[in-house]
């Protein structure tokens, strides 16, 4: 068994849709997609290394200094799997982009450091 850092993703557009729709509608969507979110995680416990959390703002440090930065990367989960490809089935109609506005989930193995 391997772990498997899963990173959850989404474009500013389907964030900007989602801030477009009407309070009444967004908040029957959250919490659906909570619910959802939980049932995944109840089905998937024994797997979850790290239950992870949100990401917020990005700042990016380069050569160049320190600048406000903005990515697709909206949250992280750590699971435990026997291969790449059963690791990236345990997020298949995952409500991250079933219900919530994120566009996708990508999933890589947690290598080990070399040397170490």
């Amino acid at each position: 068994m391997k772990n498997y850092l899963a990173v959850f993703t989404g474009s500013p557009a389907s964030m900007d849709a989602w801030t477009q729709l009407d309070d009444a509608t967004r908040a029957a969507r959250e919490s659906a997609g909570m619910q959802a979110w939980g049932d995944w995680v109840a089905a998937h416990a024994d797997a979850i290394v790290d239950h992870g959390t949100p990401l917020g703002k990005t700042k990016r440090i380069g050569s160049d200094g320190i600048a406000d930065f903005r990515n697709a990367l909206c949250a992280y989960t750590v699971v435990r799997a026997a291969s790449h490809e059963a690791a990236a089935r345990l997020f298949e109609n995952h409500p991250h982009f079933a219900i919530f506005p994120g566009d996708g989930v990508e999933v890589m193995e947690c290598l080990p450091v070399p040397g170490a």
